[in-house]
């Protein structure tokens, strides 16, 4: 195994810039044609917490799925939320309290010094989605997703030097007014990908607030589509607790949220325009968690592809195994998982149905909480660790 990379340092933070929070554009009548383009397809029958999928019982990893190695790229991190593969194979990686990492295809990393004077990092929320768009080698660009200080979380867009030297502000932010919990930070989400369409989907929590996930005029407890030139933002669908992972499913045009549940019944959820997905704690009182995580007094509320009934795994992010190097594991979906400690893999049929569910035991409870895997460009899948305390890494996980 070659030796990690190693931080120098925490990332430095320059003084708060004064920069003001742009509204979310043309975002109310966006979401009412999306909703009501969503409402008139043919909706799911309502159930009751849980998967609608035929059970899938949890298994061993198939008798010739390859054995993986996994390498660790880099070490020294605190809290890494997400991490993304450029075409030239650099590697780039966030820290929720502030800081851009990149890690370059011969191994060096360094510091890519940003602006962070506004963010704020409370409780679950702060720096953390982070994509890059899909012709970076072009034009550089990238997106986070943060706390403000302002009272918000924003989706920023930015340009990095071809050295990777320093990241600037483009968009500041492209998408704003993403309600932020400002007393404990609690379901900030926030997850980024890009739609095979070209639009930036933005996963949301719904900031621990009842009446969020079913209000339509409310960017929380979302997965938002936005237009990453202009920022005009609209809700794709809506009743969401607190989306943590989007994958896209590559040549299916299918895309799967990851959330939280409760105290039981995290879910993967197949999306569509419209759809609702049944969360919606208001119940007895302002925040009541005690409600299914699908409301079966919503009609037409969608099912989850898959529920972790009861305990709940801390579900996180994921991605689709993509390459033939992968042997019978190619196709699986992976899902970081935080309280549970490693990486869960969902094979799904061509329709989105559970068919097999188990955990990869290279990562399992080896390196404690996940919050990130990711495919790269380069065919390995890169994980990040969530343990705190500065002995975080950036994982690389290769098939034998």
């Amino acid at each position: 195994m070659p030796p990690a990379a190693r931080r120098h340092g925490p990332a430095r933070r320059p003084a708060a810039s004064g920069r003001g929070v742009r509204g979310a554009r043309s975002f109310c009548c966006m979401a009412a044609a999306l909703l009501l383009a969503g409402c008139t397809g043919s909706p799911s029958a309502p159930v009751a917490s849980g998967s609608s999928s035929p059970p899938a019982s949890s298994s061993s990893p198939p008798a010739d799925a390859p054995a993986l190695h996994v390498d660790v790229v880099l070490d020294g991190l605190d809290h890494p939320w997400d991490v993304a593969q450029a075409p030239d194979r650099t590697l780039l990686v966030d820290e929720r309290g502030g800081g851009f990492t990149a890690v370059l295809p011969g191994g060096h990393s360094k510091e890519v010094h940003a602006d962070f004077g506004d963010l704020v990092a409370l409780g679950e929320t702060g720096l953390m989605g982070l994509t890059l768009d899909p012709d970076f080698a072009a034009n550089r660009r990238f997106y986070s997703c943060q706390g403000m200080r302002s009272g918000s979380i924003a989706v920023v867009a930015w340009t990095v030097a071809s050295d990777w030297s320093a990241a600037t502000r483009v968009a500041d932010p492209l998408v704003g007014d993403i309600p932020l919990n400002r007393a404990s930070g609690r379901h900030g989400g926030c997850r980024l990908r890009f739609a095979p369409d070209g639009a930036l989907l933005i996963g949301t929590g719904d900031n621990a607030v009842g009446t969020n996930p079913q209000n339509p005029s409310s960017l929380a407890g979302k997965v938002l589509r936005a237009d990453p030139d202009t920022g005009d933002v609209a809700v794709w669908n809506l009743g969401h607790r607190n989306v943590q992972g989007l994958a896209v499913r590559p040549g299916s045009g299918q895309v799967f949220s990851v959330e939280h549940g409760p105290d039981r019944d995290d879910e993967v959820n197949l999306l569509r325009a419209g759809a609702n997905y049944g969360w919606n704690p208001v119940g007895s009182g302002e925040y009541d968690e005690s409600v299914p995580m699908t409301d079966p007094d919503i009609p037409g509320a969608v099912p989850a592809v898959w529920s972790s009934g009861s305990p709940t795994l801390a579900t996180s992010g994921a991605t689709f195994v993509e390459g033939r190097q992968w042997g019978v594991d190619e196709g699986l979906l992976l899902i970081g998982l935080l309280k549970a400690q490693g990486v869960l893999a969902l094979r799904l049929d061509d329709a989105g149905t559970l068919r097999q569910q188990f955990r990869l035991p290279e990562l399992d409870g080896a390196y404690g909480r996940i919050r990130t895997v990711q495919m790269g460009t380069d065919g390995a899948v890169y994980v990040t660790t969530d343990n705190g305390g500065g002995a975080d890494q950036l994982l690389r996980v290769t098939p034998g």
